[in-house]
């Protein structure tokens, strides 16, 4: 055979299911056995007159090869041509075969085997003896049957939809390897979905489908599902809490905005956000907002508070909480020493994945001061340093190290979290922000994994480094992980899909994304029974805290960068209202509430906040009651942003199904936003309105069907 057949060999297309290639493939593989029986009792090489001289010396143990060259080719064949013959009786679909789909490993070798032993004087009986020469026209002949009786091969954009049935798992990495060499062998590339990685053995094992989470399927088998990796913190909406029973409510402040750019590059891709991605507080803090700003750095940000009704329930009120940190003058702002922590594994070969995370680097890089000062440590195989420490007046090296990274190789995040943070400590800068940037789809799979690596981070949080994340690409994106990261690391977390988005956290707010204001920021508001009779936080379920920790000055909170907005949103019934969905206890004198209260007469509620200055480690308190001259009678008595700030909480909402907001239409969230949405330089909350109508006609679709 010449390299000439293996090409042929590879381009056919896949056959259908049809007894007579089947057959085919079955005497090629019987055909070549027999070849290399006969051949094995035939006289050497060497022995007869012209012939090669056989060594006289035993010592080489590669002589016996030499001598045996036809012999040893064709068993070499035969080897080559077995497990062809059995992938093209799986492919046929005629062979009796149950795949497992666990983690036991298929022999092909083996079910040749146990087929053969069936009739084991078949080759006897119906094989006669071929001499050598013939076995290349028999192969040939072997292919033409094949074309002749395949279906005619799919072509154009229907071939792409065609399902692909998964293969029973090897775990051989050397197997994997080999696939590439003869995948021509195996089924013609079709694509369901996201393209899958397909792997055929060599030797006698049959590939699988790696880390992909499909099912084996027959012709009459439904579609096949594909799953994607994705990883999201699974959590239940914030529930409804009597104030009798628990007047209190504790929470960390959550500036981070990964929620809403994943939302938005899931409508955009034509499907509705797995509930567990939209985190209505982050969806609430993606925009800015015009509150008063604090006045001096030692009382970095000043709560604003308004009360108004319900826009979704007209018997109940909204209690509205927002703060505006103090924003840097230019002059003063500090140096900044920062790691770029760049993820290129293989999962990052993607146009919206390192592409577009080179880019966003050198948004960021053209934004620093010419004392800054970058490094760049990659992690994919192993870690490594891209570029020392180096000043940002020499911005080409840097720009130069950015263009120059490629993808390939696993995941060893951990590896390149100790490497950048080494970095950030060597060029530490005690007057200045330390900061690790890792950039990343969320595959970490070698190394320090789970609550190891958190810990690992905190620690080095102590030490003045603090660490923000950058999130890329779809597919294996572990946001769950990637929230903890953020939160250990004093930083913020923030989803890149798109260059525009990349401009707005790395260019427009980097004041807030690299200068922290304030750390570990608590809130805690106290209602007042005499006044409100239940409540529930919208949004922050994830970063609830007990009421123990609000004191608790070891217990970690969240940041605040110079110039972010953060906004809280309580939804709250009136005391005496109809609308109240708990019960008074039967067994207590709620006159004992009327009279603990009775000198806070027109107090809703008590809010307090705690935060450390970045230096400090000592929190200080802040507290401001909130009482009925902060009320508004009507939405429209309200500040645009405010307005606007409510249509984002009630598209959250209905994005996760909350049944509060069910008699509520997306037209109503739309006549909201239209009436809040005011200045909108860039757009954001024009794209907002888009979002929502891509919403509306993605729900009412999925409703149809």
């Amino acid at each position: 055979m010449s390299d000439d057949d293996f090409s042929e060999l590879r381009n056919i297309k896949v056959p259908a299911a049809n007894p007579a290639a089947r057959e085919a493939a079955l005497q090629a593989s019987l055909l070549a056995f027999e070849q290399a029986k006969q051949k094995k009792s035939t006289q050497l090489q060497g022995l007869s007159w012209a012939a090669r001289l056989i060594s006289i010396f035993t010592l080489n143990p590669w002589s016996w090869i030499m001598d045996h060259r036809v012999t040893v080719g064709t068993v070499a064949a035969a080897l080559l041509v077995l497990p062809l013959a059995a992938q093209l009786m799986l492919t046929t679909n005629l062979t009796p075969l149950s795949w497992q789909t666990s983690e036991n490993e298929t022999d092909a070798g083996a079910i040749i085997d146990s087929q053969s032993s069936q009739n084991k004087d078949f080759d006897d009986k119906v094989i006669a003896p071929k001499k050598n020469q013939k076995l290349k026209g028999e192969l040939k002949e072997t292919r033409r049957l094949t074309l002749e009786n395949a279906a005619p091969a799919v072509e154009g954009p229907m071939a792409d939809a065609s399902p692909q049935p998964a293969l029973p798992p090897v775990s051989s990495p050397a197997l994997q390897q080999e696939a590439a060499k003869v995948d021509g062998y195996a089924a013609a590339k079709r694509a369901s979905g996201p393209k899958l990685k397909k792997r055929m053995a060599v030797g006698g094992a049959i590939s699988q489908l790696s880390e992909s989470s499909i099912a084996v399927s027959s012709p009459a088998s439904p579609p096949l599902e594909i799953t994607t990796r994705e990883r999201f913190e699974k959590f239940a909406s914030g529930s409804v809490q009597s104030v009798l029973e628990n007047p209190v409510s504790t929470f960390s402040i959550d500036v981070d905005t990964a929620s809403y750019a994943f939302v938005r590059k899931s409508l955009e891709g034509g499907q509705l956000p797995n509930r567990d991605a939209v985190r209505v507080e982050e969806m609430i803090n993606y925009f800015s907002y015009d509150y008063p700003y604090a006045e001096t750095k030692g009382q970095p940000f000043k709560p604003s508070v308004a009360i108004y009704p319900t826009p979704w329930n007209s018997k109940t009120k909204l209690l509205h909480i927002g703060i505006k940190g103090y924003q840097i003058v230019p002059e003063t702002k500090p140096r900044s020493n920062l790691v770029f922590l760049i993820d290129v594994s293989g999962s990052m070969n993607a146009r919206d994945k390192l592409p577009l995370l080179k880019n966003a680097f050198r948004l960021l890089v053209n934004q620093l001061d010419k004392n800054d000062t970058v490094a760049i440590v990659t992690y994919a195989g192993r870690a490594g340093t891209v570029l020392e420490p180096t000043k940002v007046a020499d911005r080409q090296k840097i720009l130069a190290a950015l263009d120059n990274l490629n993808s390939g190789g696993s995941t060893a995040g951990a590896q390149g979290i100790r490497q950048a943070y080494a970095l950030a400590e060597q060029s530490f800068d005690s007057q200045g922000v330390n900061r690790v940037i890792l950039a990343t789809d969320g595959d970490f799979n070698v190394g320090i994994r789970g609550d190891e690596l958190k810990r690992y981070i905190e620690t080095k949080r102590k030490s003045g480094v603090f660490l923000s994340v950058l999130g890329f690409g779809r597919g294996n994106y572990n946001d769950a992980l990637m929230q903890k990261l953020a939160q250990n690391g004093n930083g913020t977390a923030a989803y890149i899909d798109s260059l525009k988005e990349a401009h707005k956290v790395l260019v427009k707010e980097a004041s807030s994304t690299l200068f922290p204001i304030a750390k570990d920021v608590k809130i805690q508001v106290e209602f007042n029974p005499n006044m409100v009779s239940d409540y529930r936080l919208i949004g922050y379920e994830t970063r609830a805290l007990k009421r123990a920790d609000f004191n608790n000055d070891k217990v970690d909170a969240g940041d605040i960068g110079a110039g972010h907005t953060v906004t809280a949103i309580y939804e709250i019934t009136p005391a005496g209202s109809d609308a109240k969905l708990i019960d008074d206890l039967r067994y207590r004198k709620n006159s004992q509430a009327s009279e603990t209260t009775k000198s806070f007469g027109g107090e809703y509620a008590f809010l307090k906040m705690r935060y450390k200055l970045p230096q400090e480690n000592t929190s200080k308190l802040l507290t401001v009651p909130i009482t009925t001259a902060m009320e508004k009678d009507s939405i429209e008595a309200l500040s645009k942003d405010m307005r606007f700030a409510a249509s984002v909480a009630a598209f959250g909402q209905k994005l996760r199904g909350i049944s509060f907001l069910e008699d509520y239409s997306y037209d109503d969230i739309l006549t909201l936003a239209a009436e809040g949405r005011g200045k909108d330089d860039y757009g954001y909350r024009a794209e907002f309105m888009s979002l929502v109508r891509l919403a509306q006609s993605l729900a009412a679709t999925s409703q149809q069907q």
